[in-house]
């Protein structure tokens, strides 16, 4: 009797094995990558322009906001770090775009229904969670700004003029300017090598968020060179969309994201499960 049930113990194992499903696979690709997926978002954008620029503008007039918050309680130092952390958290909401790009991969037309269904399922699903660290994210760079400010240029308050005097005039201010940025650089990186392909990964699969961020970190150290011309590019739209006074988002966003759902699709390969739906 007790051989029986060994031998039936050694003959479930494998079945079990068998039956694990498959983790995520990281796919290398080259420096063209960059121009392919900047060609299928602005693609994307084109078949449902309306969509993307009314996202676009809400989280252009969300900065606004912000703005004006930080400048009626007299914090206008923190106007820039925020302005350059705002990048952080756009990805989330990119969610939008990508349910646009899956339809139109799928020959479905892009509706608002499914972009408001999207949105509804993002904060039921561990999109929430990836929202909240990236959310996080943003607020320690907040801090580590203000911290750097107080430390180089002091705890005195200051007006515009005065404020860019000290900042641009100043050799301490100069000094600011060169720790800030190197600081924000490393922050926006380490974010950039979590959440570049996790957030549409959470979004087209039922995977746990740190998952979806161990393979977006894996992403990043099978293709350096392709993902860190990806982040110099979207910096360098980002600083656009701002010299613009936000209003470069209104067709940067959109493109971006659509270009990030497609990066997604090209880097990472998924065993085929059920759609989960939007």
């Amino acid at each position: 009797m007790a051989n029986i049930q060994m031998s039936d113990s050694t003959e479930t194992v494998p079945s079990q094995a068998a039956e694990r499903p498959a983790g995520p696979k990281v796919g290398k690709v080259g420096t063209g990558i960059v121009l392919e997926i900047l060609a299928a978002g602005l693609r994307d954008f084109r078949a449902a322009p309306l969509h993307g620029i009314s996202v676009g503008a809400i989280y252009a007039v969300g900065g606004w906001i912000l703005v004006l918050l930080l400048l009626l309680f007299d914090l206008p130092f923190l106007v820039y770090p925020l302005a350059a952390g705002f990048a952080l958290i756009a990805p989330f909401i990119a969610t939008a775009f990508y349910a646009i790009s899956r339809s139109l991969e799928r020959g479905e037309p892009p509706s608002w229904r499914s972009m408001f269904r999207a949105a509804k399922r993002a904060t039921r699903s561990d999109l929430g969670w990836m929202a909240l660290v990236t959310g996080f994210s943003l607020f320690i760079w907040m801090d580590i700004a203000a911290v750097l400010f107080f430390s180089f240029i002091g705890l005195e308050a200051l007006d515009w003029h005065e404020l860019l005097h000290e900042v641009f005039g100043t050799p301490m201010g100069l000094l600011f300017l060169a720790v800030g940025n190197g600081v924000g650089a490393f922050l926006a990186l380490a974010v950039f090598s979590f959440s570049v392909t996790s957030f549409p990964m959470l979004f087209d699969r039922d995977v746990d968020f740190v998952t979806a961020m161990v393979t977006s970190v894996k992403v990043v150290l099978a293709n350096p060179f392709p993902m860190v011309l990806w982040a110099v590019t979207i910096a360098c739209l980002m600083a656009l969309s701002l010299l613009s006074g936000l209003f470069g988002l209104l067709m940067a966003l959109p493109v971006l994201g659509h270009a990030s759902w497609h990066l997604y699709r090209r880097v990472i390969s998924l065993p085929a499960a059920p759609d989960p739906g939007i």
